[in-house]
Parts: C-alpha cells; structure tokens; sequence
C-alpha cells in the first residue's frame, strides 16, 4: 500500500503535490487560529519599591502597571493615571508573578490576555506581538581618535584594552533596557569579517545609508536604526531610522529615540478595542514549496491583528485567504510590511465575495 502511494506521488506534477499537500493540511483543520509569537517581558516590568510608603507593594504595581501599557498600548495611555486608575482599580487582581529584584527594586508579571482584553472592551489601542526586530548600527566616538561599532558581543582583546569593553557593555545594555521597557526588540550587528568588509566607522559617521542598507540584509530585518554619538562632546547624538520605504531622522539621547520609534510603530501597528473585525481577501503567490507554504502560514500566525484565517484556494503557486482581521485591509497591509512578503498590484484573482483583496508575494 506504502509502495503504491510513493508511486502514485512521484508522478504528480510539483504544483499538484504542493495542492495536495495543502488540501491535506485543510482537511486536518479548515479554519486556522492566528496565534502571534510572544515579545519577551511585555507584560512583566521591575520597578523600584519604596518601602517607607503607606502600600509599597500596591505601589509598585500600580508603577508597573503603567510600564507594561506604555509597551501594549503606547505612551499617551501610560502617562495617564486617571485612564489607568478607571481601567485598572484593582491592579493587584492582574499580577500573575513578583518577586524582590535587585537595588529596592520587584519585578512584576501580569496576565497579559487579561490586560489586553479590558483595553478592548474599552476602545484603547493595543500593540500585539507582531513588532519588527529594529537592527541598530551604532558608531561611537569616545574622543582622541578612539572610534567604534558597538557589536552584539564582546571581541577577543588584551587587558590593557578592557576598558574599551567595558564602556561598549554598558552602551549596549542601555539600550537594550531602554528598548526592552518599550517592548522594542532590537539587535546588534555581529561585527564579523563580513560585516568589517562592507562597513566602516566612516561609513556609518559620513551617512553612507546604502553601504549600511546593504550589509543589513543578511540579517533579514525591515528596521534598521543608525546612530553616531559623540561620549565627551555637546554635539547632539545624531541617528536615522530605516523602516520598509520610510525614514525618519533625530537627534537626542537613545532614551529619546527609542521612545520615539516605539510610539511612531504603535501608531502604525496598534489597533483600537473597536476596530471592527473585516474580512480580507489575501493571495499570495511565490508560494512554490510545502515548506514555503509552511513559512506563510507561521508569518500569518504571528500577525496579531488577524483573528482566524481560512484558504479559499490554491491554484499554482498562489494560496488565497480569507482574513478575518481587526482594523481591515489597510492595517493588515501595514502589518505585512515587515514580514518576508512584497506587496503587489491588486489583480482580482481570489477576492471572496468582494470583500478587500490584497496581492502579496512571498520572498524568503
């Protein structure tokens, strides 16, 4: 029976075998949850505790409480303790961890589908876990000719160059914990041989954007944040940031910037408790392997605004959905720029019922 099946399969066509193995897929499960990839610590913060206050404990969280919705719902929110207060009287209610952390501090972790469904019901906006890793070239002048990119990783170096370690440690870490109390992932270049061949301090001082544009690549990410900083001088701190066809400019402390970026994405990619669910109509073609299908359909899943997905098609390499998701077809399309899919002209092809279509092509 094996033998007669493994026969059967090698004389279908490629196209018919990715059908079938699709139509396979269906069968075990028609409609697909979407379930979005978790941020790490978007709903934990550690917050200083004061011990001499009335409720310390209560205290805290509450302080915690708004850390964790300035990373869900944007700054506007977590700045306004009367909204909080009538959204969250009881913040104790939503705390799922604690514990003492280090220097008077307690870190803090509550029940984010909690949280995020009272800022639904309630028309707040809320910014899921489909959130683009931001690549950050960062060139330093630390003064007398000492010049550097700050790495993911420490290099090999002598003791007498420890120090230059070190300071480059502790930039990194700032603003990795800056990004991380933002809910903003960032990365840092590896600075390996092929990094060092197509990039140079010089590059990233002299705003050679393409040069920087083009080495980011291999890193597969859509945000790339490039900032020159001048340690011991009172020139402001000068940074560009790249996202899909946008840019932006700034100048400022990397507490400011990336305070500026998290609420320029939530503005982009949050969605408000009343948006109301649409159905979309999405084809994407290039979808030319099972594993390239597989691929799709976990970049969907992590989209937080799509509710439920369902393929209505396969017809060559083109798969057509139909989504259900929060904010319609002008949302999901600011979503999908940051995954591995090109949009393309709207054509007609699969649109279901009407609805919105989108034309997307995939590109690993």
């Amino acid at each position: 029976m094996l033998k007669i099946r493994l026969n059967t399969l090698a004389a279908v066509s490629r196209h018919s075998l990715i059908n079938c193995s699709i139509a396979l897929l269906l069968g075990i499960g028609g409609v697909l949850p979407a379930d979005a990839a978790e941020v790490p610590g978007l709903y934990s913060a550690e917050v200083l505790i004061d011990e001499d206050a009335k409720n310390p404990r209560d205290d805290a969280y509450r302080a915690a409480l708004s850390e964790v919705l300035g990373k869900v719902s944007g700054a506007e929110l977590a700045a306004d303790f009367a909204v909080i207060e009538q959204l969250f009287p009881e913040p104790d209610a939503y705390v799922t961890q604690f514990r003492p952390g280090e220097e008077d501090t307690l870190w803090v972790s509550f029940d984010g589908d909690a949280i995020e469904r009272v800022l639904r019901n309630n028309g707040q906006l809320v910014w899921g876990n489909d959130r683009p890793l931001t690549l950050v070239w960062l060139a330093v002048d630390w003064g007398r000719g000492d010049r550097e990119i700050i790495a993911a990783g420490d290099p090999e170096r002598s003791q007498r160059e420890s120090r230059s370690i070190d300071r480059d440690r502790l930039l990194r870490e700032r603003l990795l914990d800056i990004a991380a109390r933002r809910g903003l992932p960032i990365a840092f270049p590896l600075l390996d041989t092929t990094d060092l061949q197509s990039v140079t301090f010089s590059d990233i001082w002299g705003g050679f954007d393409d040069r920087i544009l083009s080495a980011s690549e291999r890193y597969n990410v859509n945000s790339i944040l490039v900032g020159r900083v001048r340690a011991s001088s009172s020139q402001r701190n000068r940074w560009s940031y790249f996202f899909g066809s946008e840019t932006g400019s700034w100048t400022g402390e990397p507490e400011t910037v990336i305070s500026q970026i998290a609420d320029m994405l939530a503005a982009e990619l949050a969605v408000g408790g009343n948006a109301p669910v649409e159905i979309v109509g999405l084809n994407v073609s290039g979808v030319g392997t099972v594993d390239a299908y597989g691929a799709v359909q976990k970049m969907l899943n992590e989209v937080s605004l799509i509710e439920r997905i369902r393929i209505s098609q396969v017809q060559g390499d083109t798969v057509s959905y139909e989504v259900e998701v929060r904010g319609g077809a002008a949302r999901l399309r600011r979503a999908l720029r940051f995954t591995s899919l090109l949009e393309q002209e709207d054509n007609g092809f699969g649109d279901p019922g009407g609805n919105n279509s989108l034309e997307f092509f995939y590109n690993p």
